[in-house]
């Protein structure tokens, strides 16, 4: 996979993704972009080798798009999933090479067919799942589990504030349901709100 420039949180991402959250909180969960802190967190651990499948969920302005590109093998299979049209082009300008597929992710099977991949091995999600219903939590999380190999896993992270909400504890009590193993790493105080990291095990 050809490397990409790392781009950066200017003012002007963090304004569009300020805008994006006001404008649209159901797809976008935060007011600022994730930090590096927490993106250096996500792919700890994380298969980047030779031959490795892996998909993003969300990747907003690319924090955590950042990090797996810096890291990746050029052999690796990579591409990211993004619903909101100004986010990718965005993510389209900073990162030109990137496979980016503008679409649910609920659609992730047949994108996986698009890029001649059977199974993933790691999804990395920026999703707020915290602001989602539960039919909708439901309906990605189901996606997810056909995708991933046997011992694959989502990583994907939430914020303290979140397990307040009614959609964050539901959304942690879903997690046992469709994985064999969900270990929280955390916290990383370095991002705004703080937040946790959730890996979990197909």
């Amino acid at each position: 996979m050809k490397r990409h420039g790392t781009g950066g949180g200017t003012w002007s991402t963090r304004a569009k993704f300020l805008t994006a959250f006001l404008t649209r909180p159901g797809t976008v969960g935060a007011i600022t972009p994730s930090s590096r802190f927490l993106a250096k967190e996500m792919i700890r651990g994380v298969d980047l080798g030779p031959g490795a499948r892996i998909a993003e969920y969300g990747p907003g302005t690319g924090a955590f798009t950042r990090a797996i590109l810096d890291s990746i093998d050029p052999n690796a299979t990579f591409f990211a999933v993004e619903r909101d049209e100004r986010l990718a082009a965005e993510l389209r300008a900073r990162y030109p090479g990137l496979h980016l597929h503008v679409a649910s992710v609920e659609a992730i099977e047949s994108l996986c067919k698009e890029e001649g991949v059977e199974q993933l091995d790691t999804i990395i999600s920026g999703l707020p799942w915290a602001s989602f219903p539960s039919a909708l939590q439901r309906r990605i999380l189901d996606a997810t589990v056909r995708v991933l190999k046997p011992g694959g896993r989502l990583i994907t992270f939430g914020y303290y504030v979140g397990l307040l909400t009614p959609a964050g504890r539901r959304f942690a009590a879903l997690l046992p349901e469709y994985f064999s193993r969900v270990e929280r790493a955390g916290p990383v105080w370095r991002n705004a709100p703080p937040a946790f990291v959730l890996r979990c095990t197909r």
